[in-house]
């Protein structure tokens, strides 16, 4: 059975950047927003969202993500019923996925809200990504095409770093590509001996 790594951070931390380097180790990695991207494309959860959130929440057949965006990140109460709707089918779609990559000795969960759903009692580690605040505003202004703003607001509805770090068994502070990348390879390395 596969030791099962959490790895999160911080909209904007680098995150997802990280998971890529521990894939090109050959450690297997399930992005969870990338899966929960694809699985609300699915006309079951895209009929359970307008059930939830109205007609105008879907544009062309396909859910309008920045309207609601709009909606829940502003509204504890809407978030929490988005997530009512899609978490459950994230969860069920990464057991299918754990069962397939069952042989390797390491499989890795990347979660933005690892903590925040209780899933680290799940995994046997747990890995933290931080960046400088600035840096990950400027990354998310530049990736999402958004104001600084609503990043804050995104950011509110997470756990702080301190939070995070201090139940994490490693942290990447992901500033250079360069030194991010040397972290991982340590990390890999401790990796080795445990397996």
């Amino acid at each position: 059975m596969s030791k099962l790594i959490g790895l999160t951070g911080g909209i904007g931390s680098g995150k997802t950047t990280v998971a890529k380097m521990f894939a090109a180790k050959g450690i297997p990695v399930y992005i969870a927003d990338e899966e929960a991207k694809k699985l609300m494309n699915t006309s079951k959860i895209i009929q359970a969202i307008e059930n939830e959130f109205g007609k105008e929440v879907i544009n062309n057949g396909k859910i309008n993500r920045t309207f609601l965006a709009e909606k829940v990140f502003n509204n504890k109460e809407k978030l929490n019923d988005l997530n009512q709707i899609v978490h459950p089918a994230v969860k069920e779609d990464f057991k299918s996925w754990l069962k397939k990559n069952r042989d390797f000795p390491f499989v890795m969960k990347e979660t933005a809200i690892l903590f925040e759903t209780g899933g680290n009692k799940d995994c046997d580690l747990v890995i933290t990504v931080t960046a400088p605040l600035s840096e990950r505003i400027s990354r998310i202004i530049s990736r999402d095409n958004t104001n600084e703003q609503s990043i804050k607001d995104r950011i509110k509805n997470q756990l702080d770093d301190d939070f995070k770090i201090k139940h994490s068994d490693y942290v990447i502070q992901n500033s250079t590509l360069e030194s991010t990348e040397n972290q991982v390879d340590e990390i890999v390395k401790a990796l080795k001996k445990i397996q």
